[in-house]
C-alpha cells in the first residue's frame, strides 16, 4: 500500500507519452464498440425487415437467424481477443515505457 502513494500521477497525468497512450487507447476502444453494436444490431433489424432471410433452413430447424444470433458470441469472443492481443503488444509496453520514470 505505500507504494502506491509515492506514485507521481500529476506527473502520469501531464505526460505526453501517457496522453498519446489514452488516446490511442480510447480511440481503438470506441471502434471496437462501434463495430460491436451494429453488429449487435443487425439481428432485431433483419429480424425485423428481412423475415424471409432469416427464415431460410440451413439444417434441420436451424435457419439463418439462429446462425446468426448464435455468431454474435464468436464476434463479442474475437472483439475480446483482439483488444487483448493489441493491449499486451502496444498499450502495455507504452504503460510499462513511462510507468517506471513516474515511480
Amino acid at each position: 500500500m505505500s507504494q502506491t502513494n509515492n506514485i507521481d500521477w500529476a506527473g502520469i497525468d501531464s505526460d505526453p507519452r501517457f496522453q498519446e497512450l489514452h488516446r490511442r487507447k480510447t480511440t481503438f476502444l470506441w471502434t471496437l464498440m462501434i463495430i460491436s453494436i451494429i453488429y449487435y444490431f443487425l439481428l432485431p433489424i433483419g429480424a425485423a425487415y428481412y423475415q424471409d432471410l432469416f427464415k431460410i433452413k440451413v439444417w434441420g430447424v436451424v435457419n439463418v437467424g439462429i446462425l446468426f444470433a448464435l455468431s454474435e458470441f464468436v464476434v463479442a469472443w474475437s472483439i475480446a481477443a483482439i483488444y487483448a492481443k493489441k493491449a499486451n503488444k502496444e498499450f502495455d509496453a507504452m504503460a510499462q515505457a513511462f510507468l517506471k520514470e513516474h515511480q
